[in-house]
Order: structure tokens, then sequence, then C-alpha cells
């Protein structure tokens, strides 16, 4: 499967695009919504449990409930919430929706006949977790469609668009100009050339948001890193953009603790 994504300003947006894409003809399997600031009504609609699953959706948070849930005018069938860092409550429509906030075992295997949580994420990068999650944190919502071929992901591509989405790489790319002065300024005082060193700089420090390294030394994550990026793993600019990577990723769970404590 290929993944097509879709950042959205706003919730209302977004659930149109979805509903676009249900009455294309993409069936409900293929086409998930993610929702920031769920409602407490909303919350407390969906039904209890306390069981965070295994898998993609252990990296982003615990699954509160699971229940099913319509959007846009489509039945998109499974529906969660989750608790994101720094964003709080959120909605999420759809078999690899739920199974990426951690829900496939609670709401696939109860309501779509045992659907496995690996099988509901195929197809969705696991580097591209990250950039979901800063989308859901900035307020925006997400529409993910699992295409089975170039020419669906191309059709959903076009919807979207038309529908008023961003791209992910779009968004990815303006999450860093967002930080990029600051993290030119630190590596500029610890002697060594930005300009030259960015691209390595930033794969360690996008490295560091990676599922597979989250919460580990470059030591305990060299397999991925070397895998991903043979030839700059082991740089210092990595390194650097590593470390800054890590300390970016814990100011972002210290935020969520201080702001719910």
């Amino acid at each position: 499967m290929e993944t097509v994504a879709g950042v959205f300003r706003d919730s209302e947006s977004a659930r149109r695009a979805a509903g676009d894409l249900g009455r294309a003809g993409f069936p409900r399997d293929q086409v998930n919504l993610l929702l920031p600031g769920a409602t407490e009504q909303e919350v407390h609609s969906i039904s209890t449990s306390e069981t965070e699953q295994p898998g993609v959706g252990g990296a982003i948070g615990g699954v509160v409930g699971g229940a099913i849930g319509l959007a846009g005018g489509f039945e998109l069938g499974v529906a969660a919430t989750a608790l994101i860092p720094g964003v709080g409550p959120v909605l999420a429509f759809g078999v690899a929706a739920a199974a990426l906030l951690g829900a496939g075992g609670v709401t696939a295997g109860a309501m779509l006949g045992g659907k496995a949580d690996a099988q509901s994420t195929e197809g969705v990068p696991s580097d591209e977790v990250f950039f979901y999650e800063d989308a859901l944190r900035q307020g925006r919502s997400l529409v993910v469609m699992l295409a089975k071929s170039s020419a669906e992901a191309t059709s959903a591509r076009r919807l979207l668009e038309a529908a008023g989405a961003e791209s992910v790489d779009a968004a990815r790319e303006n999450w860093w100009l967002g930080l990029r002065d600051v993290e030119q300024e630190h590596y500029r005082a610890l002697g060594h050339n930005f300009e030259l060193d960015q691209d390595a700089y930033r794969a360690g420090f996008e490295s560091a948001l990676h599922i597979e390294c989250r919460g580990k030394s470059l030591e305990q994550a060299a397999d991925c890193c070397q895998r991903r990026y043979p030839d700059t793993w082991d740089s210092e600019a990595f390194r650097r953009g590593f470390e800054r990577g890590r300390e970016y990723r814990e100011r972002q769970g210290a935020g969520v603790q201080s702001s719910a404590g």
C-alpha cells in the first residue's frame, strides 16, 4: 500500500475530505481521520478501555476508548480516542488511524473480526508518525488514505489537494524551517559549519524522533540509523543532531506532563 496523507487547518475541512474520498468510491478501511481537541462529550461518548496496545501506536499515546464513528457523511467504522503529548484527547476514525493511536488491538480485534494491528497500519511510513503528531499539536487535522495502487494514490492525492490539504512533506519542511535558525545557532556555537553539515544534522535530529529510536541513545539505535543513513549515521553532525532530537522529543513529553499536573 501507499500512504497519501493530507493536513488540514480545521476539522470540518478534514471531515469533508474524508467524506469526499468515501463518495469517490474508496472503501472505509482505506480512509482514516485524525482530529485533535476532542470535546468532553465526544470522549465520554466512546466506551472506555484502559488497555494500551502494542505496535506503532504505542509511541504516540494510551488508548482510552473505542467505538463506531461517522465523519463527513461517510461511515469510517472504527473510532478511538487517545492522549497525545502536547495535544490532549484526539479522535481517530478508521482502522489505521485507531491502530496508530495504539487502538488496533482493542477496536479492530473486537469489531472487525480480529484484523491485526500490523495489518491495519501496513503501508503507513513509521517515520511519518511524528509529523502526524506535530500537525495535531498545532491543532490541525489529518486524513490518511491507504492506497492499494499508484492510480489510487494519484486519485486520492488530487481529491485531498482539491479539498485544501497540505501534504505531509510540505508540513515536514515547514516544521524544519521553524526549527532551523535555533539549530543553526546551536551547532555554530559548537564550532561547526551548519550550512555544510545541515543534511546530516537534520537526518540525526529526525532519526531521534523515529519510532524505532525514541528514548534510545545513538548507540542503542545504531542498527536503525545505519540502515536508514549508511553514509552519515556515524558522523559528528548526525550525532549532534540526534542528541538535539532526543532533547526536543523529551521537551514535548515534559510539556504535556506539566500541563496535566
